[in-house]
């Protein structure tokens, strides 16, 4: 759907995008776009718009070229997933993304408040976000660039995850023609060594990422020590993941469920877990064991 070009003037309070759109408020914001609450007038429903403006594209084919790779993740459906409802096209190439309103908070938020968790959360946290990564795979879409930020959870009577910013990162690869092998694009912490030469997101980086997401949660630290990215790099450059109790001496962690983490966090993106699947059941198999 095109529509007129957009100012900063037209993403204030109150202003309509589209006609379809009321403004809320501004929710959060990235290095590549800003998200803002809004009611959606056709289904009476509060809902977030991404915009993505057009100063990230070269031209109005890449433009186009992500706003189709967005649409393709209106075909997943999962609760712990965050639906993807429309995607618009400005006159001016800039992108609005339209999917539901997340509930509850960043990950990150919630690991500043709980720092460390119990063996019984890690697994519930995996075993939902390893759900909806199954049901993105099964699209035939990979999430990119999963960590605490790109996960919202509800702490209430049962734990919920849902994943968010689904292929974004995958989207602006292939758009901007980017190629097999070029810089990084994702999270250093988070991104498996390939990542690192200028592989592009697959189901097996996807894989890594929720590893290290639940190392974190189950430790307070992520697998890989440094704080630069050449140290990081180094770090993930071990055939195995270090130790839990190397990372975090303190913290007692169920030999089983380690087992299970270290199993996607392998360098060899061939020894880690075949799909996203095999994992949760092995996050299960820890649980009962």
């Amino acid at each position: 759907m095109s529509a007129k070009s957009l100012t900063l003037f037209d993403l204030a309070p109150g202003k309509e995008l589209l006609g379809l759109y009321t403004i809320r408020r501004a929710h959060r914001q990235g290095g590549m776009s800003t998200t803002f609450e809004v009611q959606d007038k056709r289904r009476d429903a509060v809902c977030e718009v991404q915009v993505f403006p057009s100063a990230l594209f070269e031209n109005a084919d890449q433009g186009r070229e992500f706003a189709d790779s967005l649409k393709a993740w209106t075909r997943v459906d999962s609760p712990h997933v965050l639906r993807a409802r429309d995607v618009h096209v400005t006159e001016d190439g800039s992108i609005l993304y339209v999917t539901d309103m997340p509930a509850g908070g960043s990950l990150r938020e919630w690991l500043r408040v709980h720092p460390v968790s119990d063996a019984a959360t890690v697994i519930e946290l995996g075993s939902q976000l390893l759900a909806g990564l199954s049901a993105v795979h099964a699209a035939g879409l990979v999430h990119g660039d999963i960590k605490p930020h790109t996960i919202q959870v509800e702490d209430g009577k049962r734990f919920g995850a849902v994943l968010t910013d689904g292929g974004i990162t995958p989207g602006l690869w292939t758009a901007k023609h980017l190629g097999d092998k070029t810089a990084l694009i994702g999270t250093p912490f988070y991104a498996p060594i390939e990542q690192f030469g200028g592989e592009s997101p697959n189901v097996q980086s996807d894989v890594y990422n929720v590893a290290t997401v639940l190392c974190e949660a189950a430790t307070g630290t992520i697998p890989w020590r440094g704080k630069s990215f050449i140290e990081v790099f180094q770090s993930k450059l071990e055939k195995r993941p270090p130790t839990m109790r190397s990372r975090a001496p303190k913290v007692e962690v169920p030999a089983e469920l380690e087992k299970a983490i270290a199993g996607g966090l392998m360098a060899d993106k061939g020894e880690r877990y075949a799909t996203a699947e095999d994992f949760r059941k092995r996050l299960l198999a820890a649980k009962e064991g």
